[in-house]
């Protein structure tokens, strides 16, 4: 526990803050750090009462920055200021992680910590329709984008490997999206990702929550989107081209070729950094690459002339009709054998970038 943090980013606290500092102040954490993101003058006393406590630290925001950015800017302090750490773990300001449940992912951590460890709500009883519904819809569309299984997508607890908290401080989400920005990274650079069962906490009306369901979740889906958005934007370059080509020269295979070479430039470094967080060498992730496009190109080829062939479906139709069908699959490919770092591998290669 010495080589843990624990980090509480607070927008507006109540006093349980304080309750669940002090409770966490005996654990042997190496620092009990708190950001006061931009909370204002009326929360002053909180704070006062969080810094007469023994081994906490109050970080602040002149202003309200956003979850992610008091998250960022705790993880660098607790980097810098005590470089032997072996991870972080954060928790929520608003009463939802009972310190034993706090306590219980650490240890879990310790044991492993190379692991992101989540501390996992059941949803089960009186859980507010927002909290249940949003987990629910995010857990499905993360089993797509990820490849992850999760119970509980959106928690606030969970315990950071330090290589991983060092990856997310570049990641230019401030907001609630950018745990699931976690989530996504851990995925694609190797990070094994644990979840240990804690309880269920809702105070009625979830009061001191400062999730806004429309605006975040637009957010944090947009994070999910990323792929199907840049693949769209690949593929309208790469059909605008094939389109000019196929009029210019009436021969599929030439036009096929030349505008999907210059759209796998495009998707190649946009995919890579946007979407997979990829800082994989190019002489390892680039020919994985390239031999997937020139599968997909010959596939993609024998399929078109197929169907416009002996269906007599137009060309252009064609073309779309067997990409979009490929699409996933593509997607699929890319997510689990191009971009992503083997399970462990992380901490092994972390230094080279």
């Amino acid at each position: 526990m010495g080589r843990i943090a624990a980090l509480i980013p607070a927008y507006r606290p109540g006093m349980a803050l304080v309750e669940v500092a002090s409770a966490l102040v005996d654990s042997g954490f190496a620092a009990i750090v708190v950001v006061d993101d931009g909370s204002g003058p009326d929360y002053a006393p909180v704070f006062r009462a969080l810094a007469g406590l023994r081994g906490v630290r109050i970080l602040r925001h002149a202003v309200n920055l956003g979850k992610g950015a008091a998250l960022k800017t705790g993880l660098n302090h607790a980097l810098v200021e005590f470089p032997e750490l072996a991870g972080i773990v954060t928790a929520d300001a608003d009463g939802q992680h009972h310190p034993a449940d706090i306590l219980r992912v650490a240890q879990r951590f310790a044991a492993s910590p190379e692991v992101l460890v989540l501390g996992a709500r059941a949803f089960a009883g009186d859980v507010p329709l927002r909290s249940r519904f949003g987990n629910a819809i995010t857990q499905n569309v993360m089993r797509v984008v990820a490849g992850q299984r999760l119970v509980d997508t959106q928690t606030g607890l969970r315990a950071i490997p330090r290589g991983l908290a060092e990856r997310m401080l570049a990641v230019p989400a401030s907001g609630y999206e950018f745990e699931l920005e976690m989530l996504i990274a851990a995925k694609h650079l190797g990070f094994d990702v644990f979840e240990e069962p804690i309880r269920t906490i809702y105070e009625a009306g979830n009061p001191t929550s400062h999730f806004e369901p429309l605006r975040d979740s637009m957010r944090i889906y947009f994070v999910l989107l990323r792929f199907g958005l840049i693949s769209l934007a690949t593929a309208a370059l790469d059909n605008l081209l094939f389109y000019v080509l196929f009029r210019a020269t009436g021969v599929v295979g030439t036009a096929l070729l030349c505008a999907r070479a210059v759209a796998v430039i495009f998707n190649y470094a946009a995919v890579r950094r946007a979407v997979f967080l990829s800082r994989e060498q190019h002489k390892i992730v680039l020919p994985r690459y390239l031999l997937l496009v020139v599968a997909n190109v010959g596939l993609a080829y024998a399929l078109i002339t197929l169907v416009s062939t002996y269906l007599g479906v137009g060309v252009m139709v064609s073309k779309v009709a067997v990409e979009s069908l490929l699409f996933i699959v593509n997607f699929m490919i890319q997510r689990d054998f191009i971009f992503a770092r083997r399970p462990g591998a992380a901490a092994g290669r972390d230094s080279k970038g």
